[in-house]
């Protein structure tokens, strides 16, 4: 693999990094501290094409690869890691799934409103009950005539508040466990589709995370997306994509915390020199800019394979998520003890970098499921 960006790949780069510094970074105290989702962002950066990155221009996308999309998740959410998830999962989790799953018809009806911002997207996988072990969900969907009737509630959603097109998993035969799974697009405002409790989160906090709850919900059969049965699949195949921009997230972050330690230690005095001169503090940031340049290069090869178009790239995406995710709070966690007490404090951005980075080892299946990913691999 070659690593140099491409001529296109920088010129995002570059892009994106102006757009985070200049409009993003300003307004991420702010919108942690009110959750207020950041909807004037989100239309703005859809105006420059970061809503389908990986899209198709066909489909109102801006059709560049995988690569160049960690490029641009990684730089939002430097800036701001709520931006960067709400991004991240218009982009993978929703615009993915339809892209490579839908019917033509669908694909034409979504994907530009999902890329132009006129409707957000949420992916409803995780339940009250069911996170980690997708087969003990317990929502569900009958077919009757034309329609599918669904029931069932979602948890733990990104976007759900703010979403106008959702991503929904549903048994269709229960008997066939995670064969009878399959998925659906499902509309905001359909009869019988509510949403539920709004998560007051520690970090992310300005995601509208909030509760999916479907009673007697009537989809036309064409909201099926694939075929019956085909859910797990889909599920699986989205987050290998998925995991490879959470690696991305991990980057973005963690390069936060380290830029912020950076210019605090060189700021900050003790026994009459900055403290970035302590071979103690030298030590840390040594270890995370190696730590987040590790990571960065798991994440480019993730990258770089679904690119190739491989049809497996479990391993890799696992990898760069599970590495990232523990970089990151790593990371995170050292820079504050390089701000000291004042990194315990709301008067420094690391506060918040550090809450925000726990849920990396968290969301898109948890550092102990990416684990389990790469040893099945290994062992495959």
């Amino acid at each position: 693999m070659n690593f140099d960006l491409t001529n296109d790949q920088k010129m995002l780069q570059d892009q994106v990094k102006k757009f985070a510094d200049s409009v993003l970074a300003p307004v991420a105290p702010d919108i942690d501290k009110s959750a207020e989702f950041p909807w004037d962002n989100i239309k703005k950066m859809a105006k420059l094409g970061l809503l389908g990155i990986i899209i198709p221009e066909e489909y109102g996308g801006a059709g560049f690869d995988y690569i160049s999309l960690a490029i641009a998740i990684e730089e939002i959410s430097r800036a701001c890691a709520s931006t960067g998830v709400i991004v991240a999962v218009n982009n993978s989790l929703v615009g993915y799934p339809i892209m490579q799953f839908g019917s033509e018809e669908q694909k034409k009806k979504y994907l530009p409103l999902l890329c132009n911002a006129e409707k957000l997207g949420a992916f409803g996988l995780t339940e009250p009950n069911a996170g980690s072990d997708v087969a003990a969900m317990e929502s569900t969907a009958r077919l009757d005539g034309d329609t599918y009737i669904l029931n069932g509630t979602k948890r733990f959603i990104t976007n759900a508040g703010e979403a106008g097109v959702y991503v929904v998993f549903a048994y269709t035969n229960k008997e066939l466990k995670h064969k009878g799974i399959s998925t659906f697009i499902v509309e905001r405002d359909i009869p019988g589709f509510s949403l539920g409790k709004h998560e007051d989160l520690m970090g992310i906090r300005a995601t509208a995370n909030c509760e999916l709850i479907f009673e007697d919900v009537r989809i036309p059969k064409e909201s099926l997306l694939g075929e019956e049965g085909e859910g797990f699949k889909i599920c699986m195949n989205t987050l290998d994509v998925s995991r490879i921009d959470i690696g991305a997230q991990a980057v973005g972050i963690a390069q936060s915390a380290l830029d912020e330690a950076v210019r605090y230690s060189k700021e900050r005095k003790a026994f009459g020199q900055p403290i970035c001169n302590f071979q103690m503090v030298q030590s840390m940031l040594a270890e995370m800019a190696t730590e987040i340049q590790a990571a960065r290069m798991l994440v480019y090869f993730a990258g770089h394979c679904k690119n190739k178009g491989m049809t497996r790239f479990s391993l890799e995406s696992a990898m760069a998520k599970y590495y990232g995710a523990s970089m990151a709070v790593d990371v995170a966690r050292k820079a504050v003890q390089i701000h000291g007490g004042y990194g315990y404090t709301k008067d420094y951005p690391i506060e918040r970098i550090y809450r925000d980075a726990k849920i990396l080892e968290l969301y898109e299946g948890t550092s102990e499921i990416q684990k389990i990913v790469i040893a099945r691999e290994l062992t495959r």
